[in-house]
């Protein structure tokens, strides 16, 4: 396998980063969603993150497209623009590999040239330690567990809320 090569994502990665995401929908608990979006939906709502100057970024191996990554608005009023919520999925065969870390490591870089001073990982399934234990890595802080609150799967599924400051002073700087 040739290294991994992180960039920007693009329209035209949606064919493959559609696939993806489905399969972290139908087969875990990442994403809270029942049915997988269909690709004009997973395009309308990229171009909804590049048209707001969000990160978005695909990881690639060998030409195809094995993860990506993006940030998004953590809550849409505008007292929150400074915040971002991250999100990142991986192909399963991919998956343990360091390509999650490397599109995350990346999206903090891209995150933080953006201007955004506050990162929020909402992590779906509090028995995603791989996805906790990433975030923790890359200096994460464990800030809140909301219990039960998503049902999938015939069970009951916390959130586990985590934050990284980006930027100069801790990310208290404007």
């Amino acid at each position: 396998m040739s290294p991994i090569l992180i960039r920007p994502a693009g329209p035209a990665d949606i064919p493959a980063i559609t696939p993806i995401y489905a399969h972290a929908v139908r087969h875990g608990t990442a994403s809270f969603e029942l049915e997988p979006p269909t690709e004009a939906e997973m395009a309308r709502r990229q171009q909804a993150l590049l048209d707001g100057d969000f990160p978005y970024l695909a990881a690639e191996a060998d030409g195809t497209l094995v993860g990506y990554a993006y940030a998004g608005a953590y809550r849409p009023r505008l007292a929150y623009r400074f915040s971002v919520e991250n999100s990142v999925y991986v192909t399963p065969e991919m998956q343990g590999r360091g390509v999650g870390r490397m599109l995350l490591e990346a999206l903090i870089v891209a995150a933080e040239g953006r201007g955004f001073r506050q990162m929020i990982a909402v992590i779906g399934d509090s028995a995603n330690a791989p996805s906790i234990g990433l975030h923790r890595a890359l200096g994460f802080r464990m800030i809140g567990t909301i219990e039960s609150v998503g049902f999938k799967f015939d069970r009951w599924l916390d959130t586990v809320l985590m934050q990284r400051a980006l930027g100069p002073e801790g990310g208290s700087a404007l």
